[in-house]
């Protein structure tokens, strides 16, 4: 028994770090704008990570998309297969067996199905990837030109195992995947896009982001970029409060207000709200351990942003010869009153401004980490820098992660440690300054990148990814 509880509690941990992270309060600190309505020209297409995504970000566009007759499309990414949690709730038993996981992704498979008939979307709309749950980032950082396609934990396979996914039999690389969602993007030829958000705090959410930005960069000669709509679903202590509330309005997360996104919404009347909260009760394989979450998400509106670009590229001027553009972001907003309540020093911290710094200067990124009370010695960041060049395939572009810690680093592009000699970091009490050659990234026309931060709260603008603009 203790051996059963014991590999409960680590499941829970591994899939769902969300579950211990601390409740923070929701508030709106400005009119959120509305977002256009579908018409019937539109061509809506939803991308959704997992099934059941689609339904908790997007049941009020997809229904307005079938009353104004538009063409709608939903292609998910996985099928959910590699939700240990949920299955043990759902079948009310443990198990590693593969067939079962791969069970259970034909069981969600066929509870999207049912919402998105309840939803009035027909099967014919709907297209199963089947790429593997929760691995497709690591995929995205690591699984480009891999003579070994990667392989999940649970399912214990290589390659997509749906008999009736276009994508069957294709072994887990990125490049299948880019090329899939490529297929897909031009095949239907969308001008409007749904897509998780690059803040979202589940690996696959931001994964599909990701490789939907270099998928509309390789379709750009062959189509009219859509316009793209994130949407927000995992995030700590958020929506609060939980359980169906179709009376509340949906904002954004606290340490979303002060960010740059500029946020839209899409109104529900209390039929389609209803109609949104009966669709999500249709996976009952995740509503069984997660309804109270699930259904909090059924409320008046739906919400819907992205990160505005930052630009770098040249300016020509000649009072800047040397540094082409800086755009600054605020890092470290502070710990939360949650936090600051507790004692002097989490108080100390709250008040302490801090800011990040992008910048071009000699042919290199820079990237500046300053905090006025201190970064502490031992405070370490992970930065994720994805570069894309216009000349060059994005299979063979560097994947670069740099995690610095005090005043050493380490550098990797895809799975391989890299020693470049022209990646520089120094440290002083206040600041971390990071110096990464272009050349390094692949002289990139833009780069996707990220900062991660394990030593404060981080805001919203840098724990998501950015696009930056370099040529």
């Amino acid at each position: 028994m203790k051996k059963k509880i014991s590999l409960v509690l680590f499941t829970l941990l591994l899939f769902y770090p969300f579950l211990w992270a601390q409740e923070v309060a929701v508030i709106q600190a400005s009119p959120i704008r509305d977002l256009e309505p579908i018409k019937k020209t539109d061509r809506v297409l939803i991308l959704a990570p997992h099934p059941d995504d689609e339904t908790i970000g997007c049941a009020g566009i997809i229904q307005e998309a079938v009353k104004a007759g538009a063409d709608i499309h939903v292609v998910y990414l996985t099928n959910g297969d590699h939700n240990e949690f949920a299955f043990i709730v759902y079948e009310k038993r443990m198990t590693f067996r593969k067939g079962e996981f791969l069970y259970m992704g034909e069981v969600r498979k066929q509870e999207s199905r049912r919402a998105m008939d309840f939803l009035g979307l027909k099967d014919k709309g709907l297209v199963f990837l089947g790429y593997p749950d929760f691995g497709t980032f690591t995929m995205f950082r690591r699984y480009w030109q891999q003579k070994r396609p990667f392989r999940t934990l649970l399912t214990r396979v290589q390659k997509v195992p749906y008999k009736d996914s276009p994508s069957f039999d294709a072994s887990y690389s990125s490049e299948n995947i880019l090329e899939d969602l490529k297929r897909q993007v031009l095949s239907f030829r969308p001008n409007k896009i749904f897509v998780s958000h690059p803040a979202d705090v589940n690996s696959d959410h931001k994964s599909f982001y990701l490789f939907l930005e270099v998928a509309l960069a390789d379709l750009r000669f062959f189509m009219r970029r859509p316009k793209v709509y994130p949407y927000l679903i995992h995030h700590s202590g958020w929506p609060l409060p939980r359980h169906y509330h179709p009376d509340l309005i949906l904002t954004p997360p606290e340490r979303f207000q002060n960010s740059s996104i500029s946020w839209v919404q899409a109104g529900l009347n209390r039929e389609e709200t209803e109609n949104k909260a009966n669709a999500t009760l249709c996976y009952r394989s995740q509503t069984a351990s997660s309804a109270f979450y699930l259904l909090a998400f059924a409320r008046e509106n739906e919400l819907f942003g992205d990160y505005p670009e930052l630009d770098l590229r040249p300016k020509i001027s000649e009072s800047l010869p040397e540094i082409s553009a800086t755009s600054v972001i605020n890092l470290f907003r502070g710990i939360n009153d949650y936090y600051a309540g507790r004692s002097q020093r989490y108080k100390a911290q709250a008040e302490d401004k801090a800011q990040g710094v992008y910048s071009l200067k000699d042919g290199a990124l820079l990237i500046s980490i300053k905090k006025a009370g201190g970064l502490g010695i031992n405070s370490s960041v992970r930065i994720y820098l994805f570069g894309y060049n216009y000349g060059t395939p994005f299979a063979y572009m560097p994947k670069v992660c740099i995690i610095a810690q005090g005043s050493n680093f380490k550098a990797f592009d895809k799975n391989k440690v890299i020693r470049p000699p022209g990646i520089i970091l120094t440290r002083t009490r206040d600041e971390m300054l990071l110096k990464i050659p272009l050349e390094v990234l692949g002289e990139p026309d833009f780069v996707i990148a990220q900062i991660q931060g394990h030593a404060a709260v981080l805001p919203a603008d840098v724990t998501g990814f950015r696009k930056i603009l370099i040529r």
